[in-house]
């Protein structure tokens, strides 16, 4: 399939948002859904080894789909989030605030869905809306049925963003959202209103957009044409595995009659000789197709390490992940944890846009300026060596800090909360300095057996 890379779709910011604007850039977004609708299919497994042309129905044909795609994304996605966000905010008011909304909308599962569709297609979004209790709502959406415009300037804000679709009768429908008002579709292409439907409750446009990249490009769409080259060469294998099992059996100097051929399939004996010759110019073999198993073979191992290496994502199935630990796992998860780094800066900003639109209600919190002071924790999940971190906290004691030394061993969540179970536990001394206690205890015992042995002399 060939199709355009996407763009930041922009209009001038002092416009009106008319009828005709929404449907120019209407137009202009069903163009890109056969982008989507495609990476969306090359996710589920619809590969383009389905559309190759048929062949004769005598020769085998079969269709293998490896879905890489999907491995990548969910490899990806269970590296990056699979350890949810935390956040955390020195008022804890306000932090109280986050969490009920947070745990209203079921924000976990919210992000992982938008961090996967982000890697699917290149970007998602989430709405914002009040429900009829006043309580801030969220809901992620695909960009197949909803596009967001930005404005003209250097700075490319948020201008407005539509979500529409089709009922049975190809009637349109959906929601024009601006920053002061919400609008109705209703009607076909062409020929709908745009009705006023609610005054927008923020002072920001309602929709976030969550972004792979800048460019919106897929995770997996630079590789492909390699996927469907892998495809191309494994569906080839299994159809040689195919001819290898039909192959025809040549008889070569002799006449076979039927009820022979009978006999040499049940009995599974060839046994021909020619008239006067004593069988000496009768062949009896099959015919085989040249072998290009090798070949093969390696053009599969080579497509498979380009795939991996150009979308930067681990195939932590691979057998030497099993043998790796601490270093060389690190550098094996280098550049993953890398194409990590670049999605979590966008991923954040993307986390604060929503949080200073829930901020800008009074209902949610009283100061809007909150989500400014919120802190985001993003944990990979990946394999940990909690011996080798407990060795090197160890290591650390006396160099730093005590809550700098407890913040290396990963299965502590909460430094500081473990740092005051510490001291609820009635141990003056920090845990790491067991063995500064010990020697501390051993000479205060050295220097009382000395006293002993002096008085006895």
């Amino acid at each position: 399939m060939k199709y355009k890379p996407p763009k930041l779709i922009t209009f001038p910011k002092d416009e009106a948002i008319t009828n005709e604007v929404v449907t120019k850039f209407m137009e202009k977004h069903r163009l890109e859904v056969d982008r989507y609708e495609y990476l969306k299919n090359m996710y589920r497994g619809i590969m383009a080894i389905d559309d190759e042309p048929t062949k004769d129905p005598w020769k085998p044909d079969n269709r293998l789909a490896v879905n890489f795609t999907k491995y990548i994304v969910d490899t990806f996605t269970g590296y990056f989030n699979g350890i949810p966000v935390k956040k955390s905010h020195s008022d804890k008011e306000i932090l109280s605030k986050l969490q009920e909304f947070d745990n209203l909308n079921d924000m976990e599962d919210e992000e992982s869905e938008l961090a996967k569709m982000a890697c699917i297609y290149g970007r998602a979004f989430e709405l914002l809306y009040q429900d009829e209790n006043t309580q801030t709502n969220v809901i992620y959406n695909n960009p197949e049925n909803m596009f967001m415009v930005y404005d003209d300037t250097i700075k490319q804000e948020p201008l407005f963003a539509v979500r529409y679709g089709y009922d049975d009768d190809y009637k349109l429908y959906g929601e024009v959202y601006t920053k002061e008002t919400t609008y109705a579709l209703n009607g076909t292409m062409g020929f709908y209103n745009m009705t006023e439907q609610a005054p927008n409750p923020f002072d920001d446009l309602p929709v976030v957009e969550f972004y792979f990249n800048e460019e919106r490009m897929s995770i997996f769409e630079s590789v492909i044409s390699l996927v469907n080259a892998f495809n191309k060469a494994i569906s080839e294998k299994a159809n040689d595995v195919d001819y290898f099992s039909d192959q025809y059996l040549a008889f070569l100097g002799a006449e076979v009659e039927e009820k022979d051929l009978k006999n040499i399939r049940s009995n599974r004996v060839i046994n021909y000789y020619g008239e006067g010759s004593g069988g000496k110019n009768v062949d009896v073999k099959f015919l085989e197709k040249p072998d290009s198993d090798s070949q093969t073979e390696n053009l599969l191992d080579r497509l498979t390490k380009l795939i991996f290496q150009t979308t930067m994502v681990a195939n932590i199935s691979d057998e030497s992940f099993g043998s790796s630990s601490g270093v060389s796992l690190a550098y094996k998860l280098q550049a993953m944890s890398n194409l990590a780094l670049s999605f979590q800066r966008k991923f954040q900003s993307s986390l604060n846009s929503r949080y200073k639109l829930y901020c800008e209600l009074s209902t949610n919190v009283s100061n809007k300026d909150a989500w400014k002071d919120i802190e985001y924790t993003f944990t990979r999940n990946e394999p940990k060596d909690i011996k080798e971190q407990a060795e090197t906290a160890n290591i650390l004691k006396g160099i730093t800090s005590e809550e700098t030394a407890l913040s290396v061993i990963s299965v502590i969540p909460d430094v500081q909360g473990e740092m005051e179970k510490i001291k609820k536990e009635g141990s003056s001394i920090p845990m790491f300095d067991q063995d500064k206690q010990s020697s501390e205890k051993g000479t205060v015992v050295s220097e009382t057996n000395e006293e002993v042995t002096n008085a006895q002399d």
